[in-house]
């Protein structure tokens, strides 16, 4: 089934180059000259991608409804902006990437690569599988337990049925066994939404790697005729710490993507997961890794190796793993004294050529302190 779009645009070229671009990527589009219409379809349908023209009265509208429909709140959204306009406005209404007038096929083509890797995970991660085993969940708060039963399951979270009498709240910790595995999973999750009769949704909490790629083996093996993800983007790494890195890439993915990256040199391949906080459209992003105890060991071996090897060119790939709806990171112990995370978080919002100035600004003064 192919990924479908969004497209509110009353610009006969843009629908043009869209549709052609969209086609050679296997994305449907359905396309609205008129705001009222698209919030109709938004209501009825569920979208991969939501992509408006800010020159269409009501544009904003879509996009903010977008958020509060709940098929299609987790879409990826696209903003189409005069040149002249600023980024913020767009990124403040719920905008993932932006595209500036006038829209070419390249500039189109090279944005949607990364969006269409999104649009995927993020399909994947609504998918469902129909599964019945038992879950014991723990609150957090006040130590209750009790065995539920699951009804269905999927990467971003399963739906129980719950004890009556008990309360669809609050934040838990689950355990449970995949058929065929001998292994129990543990996560935090917390309710999603309450069906009828008992039967509710519950959401993983930032789940550790190792649960997420159980998970994935497991829902590959039940459901073999799923759609497979896109290569992972190759990127060229410029600057690292232990805290974050920059990856220079022309398909960069938006801020608060949740990312899996795979560094290689020397022989030897490492993986860390982060999020990214600053993106430049055609350049590239700043990834904060996410602060665990493992994830910093990692990096650390990693940064030893290329000191180690510094003739060595390392091998960078980032691969999605869905967007965040909060863009807060996901700490253990702050990065106090993370220079490079410290950029992201009090530069981020510099236009790209301001911002790349200052990282190359602190990349040299890392340079003379090293000496």
């Amino acid at each position: 089934m192919n990924l479908k779009s969004l497209l509110l645009s009353s610009d006969e070229k843009i629908v043009r180059v869209l549709r052609r671009t969209l086609g050679d990527l296997d994305i449907e589009v359905v396309h609205c000259t008129a705001s009222e219409k698209a919030l109709r379809h938004l209501t009825r349908e569920r979208f991969e991608a939501i992509i408006v023209d800010r020159a269409v009265d009501g544009a904003e509208a879509v996009l903010k409804s977008a958020r509060l429909a709940p098929c299609n709140k987790r879409a990826v959204a696209v903003a189409i902006l005069d040149a002249d306009n600023g980024l913020r406005g767009a990124f403040d209404i719920g905008a993932h990437f932006i595209l500036h007038k006038p829209v070419s096929a390249e500039r189109a083509k090279s944005s949607f690569r990364a969006a269409r890797a999104l649009m995927k995970k993020e399909r994947r991660r609504n998918a469902r599988v129909a599964l019945h085993v038992p879950v014991e969940m723990s609150n957090r708060e006040s130590g209750k337990k009790f065995t539920v039963n699951t009804v269905d399951i999927g990467e971003g979270g399963m739906a129980v049925t719950l004890p009556r009498r008990s309360q669809a709240h609050g934040r838990w910790q689950i355990s449970f066994t995949l058929p065929g595995s001998q292994t129990a999973l543990e996560t935090s999750a917390e309710f999603a939404w309450e069906g009828t009769g008992t039967q509710v949704g519950l959401r993983f909490e930032n789940p550790a790697p190792e649960f997420i790629r159980e998970m994935r083996n497991w829902l590959a093996k039940s459901t073999p005729d799923a759609e497979k993800d896109d290569p992972p983007l190759r990127c060229e790494l410029t600057d690292l710490s232990l805290g974050g890195c920059y990856l220079e890439n022309a398909s960069p993915f938006p801020v608060a993507t949740r990312v899996t990256l795979v560094m290689r040199a020397a022989g030897v391949e490492l993986r860390a997961d982060g999020v990214v906080r600053v993106m430049h459209a055609e350049k590239g992003m700043g990834v904060e890794f996410a602060r665990r105890a493992e994830n910093r060991a990692t990096v650390e071996k990693f940064l030893n190796l290329l000191t180690e090897n510094r003739e060595v060119l390392p091998e960078l790939l980032v691969e999605p793993e869905g967007l965040e709806s909060e863009s807060a990171p996901t700490a253990d112990q702050p990065h106090e004294t993370d220079a490079l995370v410290g950029l992201f978080r009090d530069r981020g919002a510099l236009p790209a050529e301001a911002f790349l100035a200052e990282l190359r600004k602190q990349r040299g003064m890392a340079a003379v302190a090293s000496v």
